[in-house]
């Protein structure tokens, strides 16, 4: 029966079952106590049977109908907006009978479809962004080297004048790509589990000014200094060794290129307030700020708050998509504050350690 012959219905089948079987045992039950009690002569004990049978029918059909008719015509409501991929809240009464229990889990299975559809949908729509994303970012290096080459292949390959300034142009957008190739090759990995956080006892300063040292050169041209707060050098956390500094060179290299001349990052820890187990590592910058409305996609892959800043300064926009993956891998949480105009923080927790190394 479809949900629109059960719409159709008048009557309901299940309570006509009920009622029939119902009347049945009822009669039978009446008619062997008059014949052994009364001995009533057949006849008169058929015509009594058949009036219980009526009656008894009528009786219990009116009850099971009253009850079921509601509860089934809400197990329909239910089941056709699933069909029709429309979702609503029901008001469910307490179990008290199998049917109840039948409606209570079909409202679990319309919640179940719904957040898989949604997150169907949500994984529909961000496949058609990151195609659309890498296309772009994809086009604007390979047509700048297509420009260059073809220039260079028309003649200028014999003029010394432009011949050297347009290959080191060619060459510098190969190396986007093979940025923006290592990039995308290492954000899989980390989606898909493939690369595993190595986690051990490590003094987390050293690996501050470790990265710190690789990163003066750069910041110096870029006109940043960068501030290494004072704090214990013994405090230990449990971390990846290789992917913290990973993600303490694509925050500073951030806070550097959205920076002003002239202006500083700085790297430090706090107490985290939460948990005496962990603190908060944080780079804080004197940069151009992120506006409010922004401050939840930062960390999507491609978004940048000053697109032509990012991609003058070589950004290849997956820099924060990793940081936070790695955060996520971790098992620890990704902080963001930001005034445009005057700067950024990001924060991140990080285990302490309980051991002592040597």
């Amino acid at each position: 029966m479809s949900l629109k012959d059960f719409n159709k219905k008048t009557f309901s089948p299940l309570s006509l079952r009920t009622a029939v079987s119902s009347a049945v045992f009822i009669t039978l039950l009446f008619a062997g106590l008059q014949w052994i009690g009364m001995g009533l002569a057949w006849p008169q004990l058929v015509l009594q049977a058949a009036g219980v049978f009526f009656i008894s029918f009528l009786v219990v059909y009116a009850v099971t109908n009253r009850l079921h008719k509601e509860r089934l015509k809400q197990l329909n409501k239910i089941v056709k907006n699933m069909s029709r991929k429309k979702f609503d809240d029901y008001d469910l009464s307490e179990s008290s009978d199998e049917l109840d229990m039948l409606i209570h889990r079909t409202v679990k299975a319309s919640d179940s479809v719904n957040k898989e559809l949604s997150r169907l949908n949500k994984i529909e729509n961000y496949r058609k962004e990151f195609i659309g994303d890498i296309s772009h970012e994809l086009k604007t290096p390979i047509f700048a080297i297509q420009g260059f080459i073809e220039t260079l292949l028309n003649g200028a390959v014999h003029d010394d004048d432009v011949n050297e300034l347009f290959l080191k142009k060619a060459m510098r957008n190969v190396n986007r790509l093979i940025f923006l190739t290592n990039d995308l090759m290492e954000i899989s990995r980390l989606e898909t589990g493939e690369m595993k956080a190595n986690i051990k006892d490590m003094y987390l300063r050293d690996v501050i000014l470790d990265v710190v040292e690789t990163l003066q050169y750069k910041a110096q041209k870029e006109d940043i200094e960068i501030h290494v707060k004072d704090f214990d050098k013994n405090i230990q956390v449990k971390a990846d060794r290789n992917q913290i500094k990973q993600i303490l060179t694509n925050l500073i290299e951030n806070g550097m290129k959205y920076n002003k001349p002239g202006g500083y990052v700085e790297i430090g820890i706090n107490d985290y307030k939460k948990s005496k187990d962990k603190l908060l590592l944080y780079v804080k910058d004197t940069g151009i700020g992120i506006e409010k409305k922004d401050l939840n996609r930062v960390t999507e892959r491609f978004f940048r708050v000053d697109k032509s800043r990012s991609r003058e300064k070589g950004g290849t926009g997956l820099g924060l998509a990793i940081v936070k993956h790695i955060v996520e891998a971790h098992g620890e949480k990704l902080f963001i504050e930001s005034t445009p105009e005057l700067g950024s923080t990001f924060s991140l927790t990080l285990t302490r350690s309980n051991n002592v190394l040597v």
